[in-house]
């Protein structure tokens, strides 16, 4: 059985021998040849620019025994083609080229060229399958419809997102007139990068955890379960919604076949609380590969043992991987992970 096939399968919740392993922002810092890159290019560049895109994309399957690429990319491309462009704050973070603070602008933004502006995208899936072949998966991903409207709305990165929730409490036709173009902007390019050769969209929720109870279906959810209704036929879908375990009703009415798990819950009881319903995805504690390899080994074995005969899951972090992440800690983790016997 090949990569590509044994991550389809668990997505199916199919028995499997061992779990797939891939890892959200598996390139990136912790790598020496991804910081030579990006010095030499800068991250922009990186993104935009196909045969780099698809070099950093490869970089991590050319050192570890993963089952599958994640497309290197940037969740803000998706504003930046509908007109709101974005660069990185000298001091960290993220700023918006201006805020969505007035309902013209929001009328200016447009979804309808989009997967002509991203075309350099479907390019770099293109390259990165003719290197993999049908051996290994290949994922794409976006933000979701919220979590891009966070940062739109907000100019950038927030702390307290008290503008984003303002527009949702006092003018929630106009902010779901925002999260409707977001929705049709991110259908064309998720169809875009289909049509390129990916196999699994991961969708981002990222900003899910900061909404309350009964908010997370009207200002999150429901645009999600309109892509997946538009998409989910031809391509499992992931939602990786970030802080929001505690809502599993919302999240199965978006009929995502595979839910993402942050690291502060137990991925056995979230799978069982969802009856098996849908594959699980998650969920070591991203810390962990800062420490030692005996101590993520540790980890991983308990982490893979509380899921044994559980079918369906596919293993990865709780988060992305951070830029202090040890080499010699993610060789152990993928090792774990290939060579876990489930008998023990």
């Amino acid at each position: 059985m090949n990569s590509r096939t044994r991550f389809l399968l668990a997505c199916e919740r199919k028995p499997l021998d061992r779990p797939p392993i891939w890892i959200m922002r598996q390139a990136g810092r912790y790598l020496p040849e991804y910081r030579q890159l990006k010095e030499k290019h800068g991250f922009l560049k990186l993104v935009q620019t196909p045969e780099l895109a698809a070099e950093v994309t490869l970089q991590p399957l050319r050192r570890f025994k993963l089952d599958a690429a994640i497309l290197f990319c940037d969740i803000l491309v998706i504003p930046e083609a509908m007109g709101q462009p974005y660069r990185f704050r000298d001091g960290g973070g993220i700023e918006m080229e201006y805020k969505l603070d007035s309902k013209e602008k929001v009328e200016r933004l447009t979804s309808h060229s989009v997967a002509d502006q991203l075309q350099y995208v479907a390019n770099a899936i293109q390259l990165v399958r003719k290197d993999l072949g049908q051996e290994k998966a290949i994922i794409g991903f976006g933000g979701s419809p919220w979590t891009l409207a966070t940062y739109m709305v907000e100019g950038g990165s927030s702390k307290d997102f008290a503008g984003i929730k303002n527009l949702f409490y006092t003018d929630y036709q106009l902010f779901n007139h925002l999260l409707e173009k977001i929705t049709n902007a991110l259908i064309s390019y998720f169809e875009m990068q289909i049509d390129a050769g990916v196999d699994v969209i991961q969708i981002f929720d990222s900003w899910a955890g900061i909404l309350t109870p009964h908010t997370y279906w009207d200002a999150s959810a429901k645009y999600i379960h309109r892509i997946i209704q538009k998409i989910g036929d031809r391509i499992p879908i992931i939602v990786f919604a970030k802080g929001a375990h505690h809502w599993k009703d919302e999240l199965i009415k978006t009929e995502a076949p595979v839910l993402g798990l942050d690291w502060t819950y137990p991925i056995a009881k979230f799978h069982d609380d969802l009856q098996g319903r849908v594959a699980v995805q998650g969920n070591l504690d991203p810390v962990l590969l800062n420490t030692t390899p005996e101590v993520v080994i540790r980890e991983t074995q308990t982490l893979l043992q509380s899921m044994k005969g559980r079918p369906g899951y596919i293993f990865n972090l709780g988060h992305g991987i951070l830029p202090q992440a040890k080499l010699e800690c993610f060789e152990a983790l993928v090792d774990t992970v290939i060579h876990f016997d489930k008998s023990k």
